[in-house]
């Protein structure tokens, strides 16, 4: 039996010619699992030429005893596919070579209408993604819309549609397909104000994909300030290092039989930053990984 292999933990690397040197290099901290970020666009990427590159290190990669084998776990892009064509052929690009990968996942933004409220884009969303729906659906492929609210609103915004609950249930009813679900992380719920536990209790069954990526409200600054003071009431952080309870987070995820990948999200600590960002993202692993329990420890027979 491999150890805690129900819940991987792993980290998100940026797509680029270095990515599979990246990899090999992380492989030795312990990362279990990868997914591999397009940022706004796919571009010309050789995707069949990275992927070969990334499964060749992947599988050279000595297994310890207990551990599972490490394995890709998304590919992402994060433009907004509701105004941009380009996007929406990034998201079939990626679901086209999500197996040469070895993931079925494949992630991003669901897009929004730029200066709208949020129900202005349902219709453009199910004519989207009604489409690469049945495209994910005829490979395999699951698609996961990360729930980060760029800095938008309900009522305006430029990115991306799927940072509340009322827009995920929107979002299921405009596209009926069991491809669709979430790159959820607790990270964009804390920056509203919402406990993301009980969201996770309700839609578990259509997460696909989790982002290690944690919040600390500052309360001293709101307390002070306000939310809309001009003064930045709340920092993204590496798990453990910021306000959610990762054990919470993980046990109910195995209460409600998940399973699947917790890739952390870097490069938006403020401490943890620069020379020190990988420092922190083994910090975030470790922690994450004794929120799942600690080292795998055999039944006795």
């Amino acid at each position: 039996m491999h150890a805690h292999d129900d819940i991987r933990i792993g980290t998100l690397v940026p797509a680029h010619d270095r990515t599979p040197e990246v990899i090999g290099q992380l492989l030795p901290h312990g990362f279990e699992s990868f997914q591999v970020s397009f940022g706004r666009t796919v571009g010309d990427f050789d995707l069949a030429g990275l992927a070969a590159a990334v499964g060749r290190v992947i599988d050279a990669f000595p297994i310890a005893d207990h551990s599972p084998p490490p394995r890709i776990s998304a590919i992402g892009v994060y433009g907004n596919p509701l105004t941009s064509p380009e996007t929406v052929r990034d998201w079939e690009r990626l679901i086209d070579a999500a197996g040469l990968f070895g993931c079925d996942v494949v992630s991003g933004f669901a897009g929004r209408i730029p200066g709208r409220p949020v129900p202005d884009s349902y219709g453009a969303f199910a004519k989207v993604f009604g489409s690469l729906a049945r495209r994910a659906e005829d490979r395999g492929v699951r698609l996961a819309f990360e729930n980060c609210e760029k800095r938008g609103t309900w009522e305006s915004g430029d990115w991306n549609i799927a940072h509340a609950p009322a827009a995920w249930d929107a979002m299921f009813a405009a596209v009926e397909s069991p491809t669709l679900g979430l790159e959820w992380e607790p990270c964009h719920q804390l920056v509203s104000f919402a406990d993301p536990l009980p969201q996770l209790r309700k839609y578990a069954p259509r997460i696909w994909h989790l982002h290690g990526k944690d919040a600390q409200v500052l309360w001293p600054v709101i307390r002070e300030h306000g939310i809309r003071g001009g003064v930045s009431y709340v920092q993204h952080r590496l798990p453990g290092f910021g306000d959610t309870d990762w054990a919470a987070v993980i046990g109910t995820l195995r209460s409600c039989g998940w399973r699947g990948s917790i890739d952390i999200e870097g490069y938006h600590d403020p401490v943890f930053r620069n020379e020190l960002e990988t420092t922190g993202q083994v910090a975030a692993l470790h922690h994450l990984m004794q929120s799942r329990g600690g080292p795998f420890v055999s039944n006795p027979v």
